[in-house]
């Protein structure tokens, strides 16, 4: 195997496929990138929850193929000169890595043995901007579960029917859904890892282009222009978020997303994380006063809302409220409260975009 790629795009293509590397594996060849030299240079990470396999542009001198610790490989491309990277396998598994005058020469490993992914397949498929998919996991992802012994909660659903995609995710104490519209009328519903998802989040950017998202057995896959991630999905079955979503409410308020955002804010300084010490909302015809007290001290501010129900007084972690505040454009948004010790939503004022639950924390009086 013989190529010459530009520095930049061998560093591109490795920061991509190392989100799929094993840190620490059993077998080396586990903490290894899979190079191939075909049509395109080739670069794959694989951990078996999931793969990324990514494309990049390279003049191709002589076709092969090895696997590199992608520790080494990713730290001398990352210290090369900005310029043309020659790399070259000779006598067996050996590599020479040369640029302009920088010269490296390391042990590779058997391309035989690496676990390459299945090839991805398009049973059920639909494209969506990256702009678009960026936001619907943004949006949702910090409410899953961190509860291994149920494992299904530490995944986000993703849904698609009548040219619509909805990611929903919660964790026992929260709830996010968010929805879009797709220009394909597909019928999809399975659940992906967070962690997975959440590296998806970090690669997606806020544009236009185009991103295929595809289903094949028990395999999900996001389909860009150079490369491809593909993660298993968990089986069994999503807790049915809509029953949870209540109809009937007591007090509901509209109020300025900032506003309240820097004011919980405040009260957090106060509360820390602490799950002792709520912060509480005291909620009156225009007035919303916001308090959090704890052994350090107390805080208290008020701010105007718009309230068509009753008066109403209760207690949240602030964290909970913060994390779908901090993903909401929305200049206002409206809160509805069921009671004071039931759960609340939190949706916008003029749209059904998205729809956080938030549920109590008993308050002393």
């Amino acid at each position: 195997m013989k190529v010459m790629i530009l520095r930049q795009n061998l560093l591109e293509a490795i920061n991509i496929v190392q989100k799929a590397i094993m840190s620490k594996a059993t077998l080396p060849i586990l903490e290894g990138i899979y190079l191939e030299a075909g049509d395109k240079l080739k670069l794959v990470g694989n951990n078996f929850d999931m793969s990324i396999e990514y494309n990049a542009e390279a003049d191709i001198m002589e076709k092969g193929s090895i696997v590199l610790n992608s520790r080494i490989f990713g730290e001398i491309a990352r210290k090369l000169p900005d310029a043309p990277v020659m790399i070259e396998v000779f006598d067996g598994n050996k590599v020479r890595i040369e640029c302009l005058n920088t010269y490296f020469e390391i042990k590779g490993m058997e391309p035989d043995s690496y676990p390459l992914p299945p090839k991805v397949e398009k049973d059920v498929s639909f494209t969506i901007s990256q702009g678009a998919l960026k936001d619907l996991i943004r949006q949702t992802i910090f409410s899953v579960g961190t509860d291994e012994n149920r494992k299904i909660m530490t995944g986000c659903l993703i849904e698609a029917e009548n040219s619509e995609i909805r990611i929903a995710a919660l964790d026992g104490f929260r709830m996010a859904v968010s929805n879009t519209l797709i220009k394909e009328d597909v019928k999809l519903k399975v659940v992906v890892p967070g962690k997975n998802l959440n590296e998806v989040l970090r690669i997606l950017e806020t544009s236009e282009d185009l991103v295929t998202v595809s289903l094949s057995g028990n395999l999900i896959s996001f389909i860009f222009e150079d490369f491809i991630i593909s993660s298993n999905i968990l089986d069994g079955e999503f807790m049915n978020y809509r029953n949870y979503i209540p109809t009937q409410f007591e007090t509901e308020i509209t109020v300025n997303t900032r506003e309240l955002e820097e004011s919980l804010e405040r009260a957090s300084l106060i509360t820390s994380d602490d799950k002792r010490y709520p912060v509480k909302f005291n909620i009156n015809d225009e007035e919303m006063i916001i308090t959090s007290a704890a052994d350090i001290g107390i805080s208290k501010e008020q701010i105007r809302i718009e309230n068509s129900g009753m008066p109403l007084q209760i207690g949240f972690n602030p964290r909970y409220f913060l994390d779908a505040l901090k993903v909401i454009s929305d200049e206002k948004i409206k809160i509805s409260f069921t009671s004071s010790i039931g759960p609340c939503i939190i949706t916008a004022v003029d749209h059904d975009r998205y729809l956080y639950l938030v549920l109590p924390v008993r308050i002393k009086n």
